[in-house]
């Protein structure tokens, strides 16, 4: 049939790149004896007639080629012509909703629909290959049952054939994939299919890979089946699968990360005259897309499946990290990242199993592990140790230098973990980074993490500035390397690179690099004046004709100079172009001397696109203030409303707004009850943080009517000061006491709202406020009286605590302390609610086991108020 290629008008129809004259000699090219040309053929066919899944009238007329090709033994390569017969027929069928579609040139077209027509008349052909000697042309062929029998009966029973028929665990798992898939398309197969997978789980003489995919299966077609008991089955078949290796003889047991990955490829070679960045890139593609484990594919659907029940998921991942067979702790890494980066919670124990895979002895799953957690910074404090400790262990054993090391998989690993401490600003990445640079071994990685490691700005600044001083900006593409030297100059803040920016900026202007141009104006703009020497290069370029380079400018003459009477004007201009949206942040940086340009931002205000409603109302907040508070709370909460990604945004301004925020209390509560991530992690992390700031600080007006007294962490409170005697207490407060007697010798001072405890030599241990009444106290701008407790807990501990260090400590009944301020939080019942009260306790008793161990110290409180 190929011989009737020529008869049709080929050329007449279209694909992603042009006329489809070129599909024939595709066809053809496939049945070539030549390996290459086969390969390239198909490549270039699924390129371009099948791009990116898409259907085209030439895909169609393709078909009957394939087909024939399919069907004849002697063709090479079978299963990859089945492979995209397969793809073909699945992206036709679900594409086939009855809408119109329009090719490449614009005209209607019906090739989903004759497709998937086509797919069901020879869906007796996917029959036969699925029963073909070839099991590479089987594994292929199985999925079609599902996809184009229309016969409901017939296709169960012909899979349900072909599960004993299959020899291998690949094949076996497509059959019952298969099945499922039968379910969720035939309505009259349902029954039958989803029985069928239900008794396969059940089935204990069945094989555990062939039962954990019934269940799974099963549960995704019958999701309200999912009980207590599903992923615990599911684990233990998992185990059943990767039973632990008896320990060897003479040898100590080893944890389950000590072996490596059996199934680590050959190390990648870069293509050559390829930017190491592409190359990176295509490297870092191919290998997130492989698949180590024959059950990762499924599990991978076990974790879609259960969606939403996090416990139930973390159990899976703790099972899948911690299993003894190290392709599935390979394949769990990139699952457990995707994870976290999706989903809120406190995920130390799967960021600890992470860290675990920093297993010298494997740097294939090691470099994996950290490129996860450099990844996951924003919440892998816990992984620090690891890290460091991982490329201390290298140092000891084959020299100082990792970041350089001679084998491709041992660099990989050990710069992956220098990257990920570098972003966690953890000075042992130093050493490595400054081998990078000076060394000039992969230094465009080292460059990318540079500006997070604040810490190593002396050493770091001189060095990336000789590196951008030496980009030659006369090439038609400028190096990648210039805009991520400038990021991490500008990152460290240093001002000793303006000079060196300003210099490349010139560069860039001369040879009309207009987009980075405009990024680097965008830098010397983050310092501030003290990139003030660069105004005379930064001045012309607000007058440029690209309006990227103009705005940026124009945004870098505030910050140099801040001189409104020169750049409000230009501003107001840039209200009327595709980059208001800019202009009306540095506007709002302006303030109240940019109040001419009220009139346009607020009209900017009822615009339909949300993000420029949202900037213009944060600008007209910055410079109109309280006025407007009414008017753009509406704004804001409508564009919250319409437009979830702009969450961060709106949250870290309300911050700024103080009190006037109110109004959005129920959003932000509602924000933080979701469980799903915003805009990704380090958004999301922020968000969280400033949500959870907010609710505690905008009720604050109970709060701002009692005494405020300022809290002294490790010293006192208000008047009082630890160590004081009762009698200086009682003059401090002016108030007699009132012995309340207890193992502490507690004395309340009802007057004042306060309770007082004292050590053995009668001085002040301990300074406690009651939770609505008497004085308040506050840490960090929050008011550490009266609140909530879980929102006090989540703030103290997972915000203020991670942001400022501190040492952690819960006492018996579940109160909290920061021991480093001698903080304690206890909460009390007031009414109908638990609210906190703060104590400030002495170090000595935080350091004793039998004061730890009774803490909290004081006698029952009567209820306030």
């Amino acid at each position: 049939m190929i011989n009737e290629l020529d008869v049709i008008a080929w050329s007449s129809m279209g694909h992603a790149y042009g006329p489809a004259d070129d599909v024939p000699g595709w066809l053809r090219a496939m049945v070539s004896p030549d390996p290459g040309l086969r390969e390239r053929a198909l490549g270039e066919f699924y390129s371009a007639a099948h791009h990116q899944g898409d259907v085209y009238p030439c895909t169609v007329a393709s078909l009957p080629f394939l087909f024939a090709l399919a069907d004849d033994p002697g063709t090479p390569d079978r299963a990859s012509i089945i492979g995209l017969l397969l793809s073909i027929g699945r992206e036709s069928v679900d594409r086939d909703d009855g809408c119109v579609r329009y090719g490449p040139d614009g005209t209607a077209s019906t090739a989903c629909t004759d497709g998937a027509a086509m797919m069901r008349e020879r869906a007796d052909a996917f029959v036969a290959y699925a029963a073909d000697a070839d099991s590479d042309v089987r594994r292929a062929a199985i999925e079609g049952l599902g996809l184009f029998l229309d016969d409901a009966d017939r296709a169960v029973a012909i899979l349900r054939s072909r599960l004993p028929a299959e020899p291998g665990i690949v094949e076996r798992l497509l059959v019952v994939k298969t099945m499922a898939l039968l379910a969720g398309r035939l309505p009259t197969a349902r029954t039958a299919a989803t029985a069928w997978l239900d008794s396969l789980a059940q089935d204990t003489t069945a094989d555990p890979d062939i039962r954990l995919a019934a269940l799974v299966h099963h549960a995704g077609c019958v999701p309200e089946s999912i009980g207590e008991d599903t992923v615990p089955t599911a684990i233990n078949l998992l185990r059943q699968l990767t039973p632990a290796p008896p320990p060897k003889t003479g040898e100590h047991t080893r944890g389950a990360t000590s072996s490596a990955c059996a199934c680590t490829p050959a190390v990648e070679t870069p293509s050559p005259g390829a930017p190491p960045q592409i190359a990176a890139a295509f490297a870092d593609m191919e290998r997130h897309n492989r698949i180590h484990a024959p059950t990762t594919g499924l599990l991978r659907t076990f974790h879609r499946v259960l969606d939403h029940r996090l416990p139930e998921r973390t159990a899976l991942l703790t099972e899948q990290l911690r299993s003894p067979d190290p392709a599935t702790r390979y394949d769990a890494i990139r699952m457990a990242q995707d994870f976290i980066n999706s989903w809120r919670g406190d995920h130390t124990l799967l960021i600890v199993l992470v860290a675990e895979c920093l297993n010298l002895e494997d740097p294939y799953t090691a470099a994996a592990a950290a490129e996860a957690l450099r990844g996951l910074a924003p919440v892998s404090d816990v992984a620090c140790e690891a890290l460091a400790g991982f490329v201390a262990a290298h140092h000891t054993g084959h020299g100082p230098n990792g970041w350089a090391a001679p084998h491709p998989l041992t660099r990989r690993a050990q710069q992956e973990a220098i990257m990920a401490l570098a972003r966690r600003d953890d000075m042992r990445a130093l050493p490595g980074l400054l081998a990078a640079l000076d060394e000039d071994v992969d230094a465009w990685r080292a460059i990318q993490v540079a500006g997070h490691l604040r810490s190593g700005a002396k050493d770091m600044v001189p060095r990336l500035r000789r590196r951008l001083a030496a980009v030659d900006f006369s090439q038609e593409g400028p190096d990648f390397s210039a805009g991520s030297l400038t990021t991490a100059l500008a990152q460290l803040g240093n001002p000793d690179a303006v000079p060196t920016i300003t210099q490349a900026l010139t560069a860039t202007v001369r040879h009309e690099h207009w987009r980075t141009a405009a990024s680097m104006v965008s830098k010397l703009a983050s310092f501030g004046t003290s990139a003030a020497a660069a105004l005379d290069v930064v001045r012309p370029l607000a007058d440029a004709t690209d309006m990227e380079l103009r705005a940026a400018a124009t945004a870098a003459l505030w910050a140099l100079e801040r001189d409104p009477a020169t750049v409000v004007p230009r501003l107001h201009s840039l209200l009327d172009t595709h980059q208001s949206r800019s202009a009306a942040d540095v506007l709002g940086r302006i303030g109240p001397s940019a109040a001419a340009a009220l009139p346009q931002l607020k009209e900017m205000m009822a615009d339909g696109y949300e993000w420029t409603r949202l900037h213009a109302a944060i600008a007209v907040w910055d410079i109109a203030g309280e006025s407007e508070a009414e008017s753009i709370m509406r704004v804001l909460l409508d564009v919250w409303e319409k437009n979830d990604a702009t969450a961060h945004h709106i949250v870290t301004f309300l911050d700024r707004m103080g009190p006037a925020a109110a109004p959005a209390l129920p959003r932000l509560r509602a924000e933080l009850a979701g469980r799903q991530r915003s805009r990704g992690l380090v958004h999301d992390e922020e968000l969280q943080r400033a949500a959870r700031s907010l609710q505690l600080r905008l009720p604050m007006a109970q709060g701002r009517d009692r005494e405020q007294w300022e809290l002294i962490p490790g010293v006192g409170m208000g008047p009082l000061r630890l160590g004081m005697s009762p009698a200086e207490v009682t003059d401090a407060l002016q108030e007699p006491a009132t012995p309340a007697g207890g193992p502490y010798a507690q004395e309340d001072f009802a007057g004042a709202g306060v309770s007082v405890f004292y050590d053995d030599p009668g001085k002040v241990a301990c300074i406690a406020l009651g939770a609505v009444t008497g004085p308040q106290t506050s840490l960090d701008g929050v008011l550490l009286a009266g609140q909530d407790p879980e929102q006090m807990e989540q703030w103290l501990l997972w915000d203020y605590a991670a942001e400022h260090g501190g040492n952690v400590l819960f006492t018996p009944d579940g109160s909290f302390a920061l021991t480093d301020l001698g903080l304690l939080i206890r909460s009390q019942q007031i009414g109908a609610n638990r609210l906190t009260r703060p104590l400030l306790v002495i170090e000595d008793w935080f350091e004793s086991q039998y004061y730890r161990e009774h803490l909290p110290l004081e006698a029952p409180q009567p209820q306030d108020g």
